[in-house]
């Protein structure tokens, strides 16, 4: 059987068997993948990804996703400017352009921290850091390639590398499937330019409950949200609003209750909880809670999937050293040596690199962490995708370790930090990277490219784009300065006040175990962990959004309930259209980062509505609208009785 249709098929999206899914290309079709044309390009593309998403992420703490509009601009470009129609063509050069965004969320959330403690941080130092952990985020993932892609294919979602199939295949083939996604594109970036560029109306909605200790509901009005939502599903998206509901009308507001008479600021946070907000109160204690749930999470999941990961490791043991060479293009694993090399590499250099120079027991837990948490992280894309990745709450579970491990050495002073910093600089890059590639070998997957090829590929753009992702963080920090009002490194503060806190002796445990101790709960009681996990740690605006998506799809299968046909027909036209949403959001995104970064305002129409309960109001109603308009063109399909 071949796929000669000019859309994903339905299996694509599960249904069936992982091993007996037949890609949009079947192996038996040949097409060129790793050319010269997709080499060069993919690696531009990293590079300007890299830059955009590294000055995003260090001023307002958000990266935006890259593999989708990479896709989009891949498409066109090969098909406009060199005449070249191979679907395999641009989904490598898609992969290549994702790990730009990868790598900067590696970078952003640690590395400025050295600056914030007093050491001056080099190009070659970030370079370094980055490699180090590029290596290992990239090949950590081939032992359990197979289970998170193939063994999970129906279970996992992994809704952007859905979105980024769909585009490829639709933009490839045009059509009315291409339409759908340009028609959504178009929406999602006029959409992006009148809320985040033009600043006509705000891109968050929110509510303080007054009677209810001052906590907060809210939603970020962003296209891309409510896109992501509708891809991933309401049995997702449901769970990780149920863990916000937690967190901001249970927690927080206990907080609020038995803390407001506390005469004295309560650790860690500096201000009276009489005196704090209901996101200072999240920021303060929420998170640490989150990331306890996150880091508990990871360990059972690393201990759930450890038996495939024993099996996976013996498959590519039996082929040791030869690449896979003999399989089908879909099945063409990375050699075994070339991940047991990765270990290496990143033990040795951590350990003996004057610049780093983490001795044998930080190397040691670098390249634990960075194994376990990459396996993690590919596993999360799955659930919620690269852009929401919460990179910063597994890399604060490194971090607590990693520097306990090493107070308890006795590590001290602000040279014991920058140690911490570096060794955990590492992982968190591993983290982000492996998440990354997660998400682009399963577009790979669904397409019917080859993930050797792939994974060869992000290494060496990531590598080259490390330059430029360092040099626009030097460039900032000499321009504004880290920590500074136009740049804030949001994450960076945390990771900060989080390494002084051990090495000084004080840091909350108490909530951290908390959050394992929900996690826990959550697996005694069959529940998903990771995506209740994710709605503590993440802000419930996001998680709204995100909710709000879920919901218009179920309305969609709602309407259709009784015929099957014209519900995957209504859903499938939705997932295109959701996927351009999130495609204009994103490109439309790195246009305002771009326009940002030349210092230009572009925000002309800020004025225009002044009153924060008005532009709420606004947000909410032109949102709305965008939801509306997104669930009826999913149900305009013909009817079959």
């Amino acid at each position: 059987m071949t796929n000669d249709s000019k859309r994903l098929s339905k299996q694509a999206y599960g249904g069936i068997k992982g091993e007996d899914y037949i890609p949009f290309i079947p192996t038996t079709e040949v097409m060129p993948e790793a050319t010269g044309y997709s080499i060069i390009m993919g690696i531009i593309f990293a590079v300007v990804f890299a830059a955009a998403n590294t000055y995003l992420g260090l001023k307002v703490g958000l990266t935006i996703s890259a593999g989708i509009p990479g896709a989009i601009l891949a498409t066109g470009l090969l098909k406009s400017i060199f005449r070249r129609n191979s679907i395999l063509e641009a989904n490598y050069v898609a992969s290549l352009a994702a790990v730009g965004e990868s790598i900067a969320g590696g970078i952003i959330f640690v590395l400025p921290a050295i600056i914030l403690i007093g050491y001056n941080l080099s190009l070659i130092t970030v370079a370094l850091v980055t490699v180090i952990g590029g290596i290992m985020g990239v090949y950590f993932i081939t032992p359990v390639r197979k289970y998170l892609i193939v063994q999970e294919h129906g279970n996992l979602i992994y809704p952007e590398s859905m979105a980024q199939a769909e585009v490829l295949v639709n933009s490839n083939q045009g059509g009315q499937g291409f339409k759908s996604v340009l028609k959504g594109l178009g929406v999602g970036l006029g959409y992006k330019v009148l809320s985040g560029g033009l600043g006509l109306w705000s891109e968050t909605a929110t509510y303080t409950i007054v009677a209810y200790q001052g906590t907060m509901i809210g939603i970020d009005t962003l296209a891309s949200l409510l896109g992501v939502g509708f891809i991933v599903g309401t049995s997702t998206s449901i769970l990780m609003f149920a863990g916000s509901v937690v967190a901001w009308l249970g927690f927080i507001p206990l907080i609020k209750f038995f803390g407001t008479f506390a005469p004295e600021p309560i650790f860690p946070s500096t201000i009276l909880i009489s005196e704090m907000t209901a996101t200072q109160i999240w920021s303060n204690y929420i998170k640490y809670i989150g990331a306890g749930a996150v880091a508990m999470g990871g360990f059972i999941s690393l201990a759930r999937s450890l038996p495939t990961i024993i099996s996976s490791f013996k498959e590519a043991m039996s082929g040791f050293g030869k690449g896979g060479t003999t399989k089908d293009r879909i099945n063409q694993e990375v050699p075994v040596i070339w991940v047991l090399a990765a270990a290496i590499f990143g033990f040795l250099l951590t350990w003996f690199v004057p610049s780093i120079k983490a001795g044998p027991v930080g190397a040691i837990l670098v390249v634990f962490f960075s194994f376990f948490f990459a396996v993690v992280s590919a596993r999360m894309v799955g659930v919620i995708g690269a852009s929401n990745n919460p990179v910063s709450g597994m890399t604060i579970a490194t971090l607590l370790v990693i520097a306990s491990v090493y107070k308890a050495m006795g590590a001290a002073g602000t040279e014991g930090m920058r140690v911490v910093l570096l060794a955990a600089g590492t992982v968190c890059v591993a983290i982000a990277v492996g998440g990354g590639v997660a998400q682009s070998l399963k577009a790979t997957y669904i397409i019917g490219g080859s993930p050797k090829n792939i994974q060869h590929g992000m290494f060496i753009s990531l590598a080259i784009a490390s330059f430029m992702a360092g040099a626009t963080v030097l460039l900032l920090h000499s321009a504004y300065g880290i920590g500074s009002e136009q740049v804030t490194a949001p994450q960076a503060t945390l990771m900060k006040l989080i390494v002084e806190g051990i090495m000084t002796g004080k840091l909350p445990w108490t909530l951290v175990i908390i959050g394992a101790v929900i996690a826990l709960f959550c697996a005694l009681a069959g529940l998903p962990i990771l995506a209740v996990a994710l709605g503590i740690y993440l802000p419930i605006t996001l998680n709204t959004a995100i909710f709000f998506g879920g919901l218009i799809r179920k309305f969609v299968e709602l309407r259709f309930k009784a015929h099957e046909v014209n519900r995957d027909d209504a859903v499938e036209r939705g997932t295109l259209i959701a996927s351009g949403l999130v495609a204009g959001d994103a490109i439309t995104g790195i246009i305002i980062g771009a326009f940002a970064a030349l210092n230009l305002s572009i925000d002309v129409l800020s004025g225009v509505i002044t009153n924060d309960a008005l532009r709420n109001l606004v947000s909410l109603v032109i949102f709305a609208a965008l939801a509306a308009w997104l669930y009826s063109y999913s149900c305009r399909v013909k009817r079959n009785s």
